[in-house]
């Protein structure tokens, strides 16, 4: 069994009582931050928030089915106090537990209900292509991002284009670059960056980043829906295919989303494609 089956499993069984990251790392096998980054990478959310999520959402199930006493619920659900879970619950839904009870409607975008791996494995990729690449520099904007906003790296690239797309000094045409790397300690932040590959890195604006990939070897796999399904193709690639495939994911510093000319930023159609570094074999 693979680390993030591993995880699942120890979280749906451990989360009421809010085992640490170090906990769940140790019983998946793994490190926090390979553990971390995985997780975050196959499901789209950070570990810590998903089993805060998970404890959350079965308190409103309780409440729902009108749980007589809130801090009988709170106490179950590995809170301390009524305040502690007021605070915590408002943040997750939007009200309170006294209005949940009460029958307020909560949108289902804001439960956590369990991960089912099948799931993620009926996601049903094409086969990926092997490439060899020498070693080049992408320039651009970049932040730093948490799994609970990368929503907003949409608005990375609006400012990009806007002020760079095909001005870019130096720039290599009818290519982009989302560069996905310098991952923090624990896993769940990231440097994301919108760019461009360059030739020279003089004269660029003070406000560009560079990245440099080394010349290495890589799996290419090609995501043809819209854009805002992208996140399921990361999950099968992390969740499924890497696991499968024995790829050691554990060094793999930096990947990249590379965007061609078919791709229209205006849709979201067209297709990109996401490329991994792997160990020559």
């Amino acid at each position: 069994m693979s680390i993030l089956p591993k995880a699942v499993w120890f979280i749906e069984n451990h989360y009421a009582r809010r085992p640490s990251l170090d906990e769940v790392a140790e019983a998946s096998g793994t490190t926090r931050f390979h553990l971390s980054r995985t997780f975050s990478l196959a499901t789209g959310q950070s570990l810590m928030a998903h089993m805060r999520g998970r404890r959350l959402t079965e308190a409103l199930k309780l409440l729902t089915n009108g749980a007589p006493s809130i801090l009988q619920v709170a106490l179950e659900a590995g809170y301390e106090s009524h305040e502690a879970f007021t605070r915590a619950f408002r943040e997750q839904f939007g009200v309170t537990p006294e209005q949940a009870r009460d029958g307020h409607v909560i949108p289902q975008h804001l439960k956590v209900e369990p991960i089912h791996m099948n799931t993620v494995a009926d996601i049903k990729l094409a086969e990926p292509r092997y490439e060899e690449r020498p070693a080049f520099t992408v320039a651009g904007l970049g932040e730093r991002f948490t799994m609970n906003r990368t929503q907003d790296i949409p608005q990375l690239w609006q400012k990009f284009n806007a002020k760079y797309d095909g001005t870019a000094p130096h720039a290599v045409p009818d290519f982009w670059y989302g560069i996905n790397a310098e991952w923090g300690e624990a896993g769940q932040d990231f440097l994301y960056m919108a760019g461009v590959e360059v030739t020279d890195t003089h004269d660029l604006p003070d406000e560009f980043r560079t990245f440099t990939f080394p010349a290495q070897r890589y799996v290419v796999f090609r995501h043809a829906d819209h854009i805002s399904t992208l996140q399921k193709t990361y999950g099968a690639v992390w969740g499924s295919w890497f696991p499968e495939n024995n790829v050691d994911t554990k060094n793999m510093n930096g990947f990249f989303e590379l965007y061609g000319v078919e791709f229209d930023p205006m849709t979201g159609e067209g297709g990109i494609e996401l490329w991994f570094p792997v160990r020559k074999g």
